[in-house]
């Protein structure tokens, strides 16, 4: 089943990097292979096995040519909490405002546990070289979707 996003070009926006830096997306990730994975809270069980499987395999994504970005609408102190407490090894963005998320579609209505409150789902989306998306995955498995993303990125890119 085919996304409405992919085939296009990723919205052009800045977000604050746990790098100390601003990211200019799509700019910043022109001429490589980018997997953006937006996740709903720092240090929660289901996000905390995410990030640690991307952080356990992200040299074989750089080996991929790719570069990899977790997204949350957490702050940068958080994000820093996160990334010290699980020794990360990739930049985490902060999207307090859902400058990303929001047009992506990523941030809506979520249930858990019979509530339904405003938030992140667990979605991620594969950028190519020119800024275009060529894959999403929505409501992944954060157990599954490391594995999901580096295939497609071996298969696209051709590594």
């Amino acid at each position: 089943m085919s996304d409405s996003w992919e085939g296009k070009k990723l919205p052009e926006v800045s977000l604050s990097s746990s790098a100390g830096n601003t990211v200019n997306l799509p700019k910043d990730s022109s001429g490589s292979w980018t997997l953006l994975y937006f996740y709903p809270k720092d240090d929660t069980p289901g996000c905390t096995k995410q990030a640690c499987s991307y952080r356990d395999n992200l040299e074989k994504f750089t080996q991929a040519g790719a570069k990899v970005y977790g997204i949350s609408s957490d702050s940068l102190d958080s994000h820093q909490q996160f990334i010290d407490k699980f020794n990360l090894s990739f930049p985490l963005l902060s999207d307090p405002k859902q400058s990303l998320s929001g047009p992506l579609g990523v941030y809506g209505d979520q249930e858990w546990q019979g509530r339904v409150f405003k938030g992140l789902s667990r979605d991620s989306f594969l950028v190519g070289p020119d800024g275009t998306i060529r894959k999403v995955w929505r409501k992944v498995d954060p157990t599954k979707t490391v594995a999901e993303t580096l295939e497609a990125i071996l298969k696209e890119a051709g590594a």
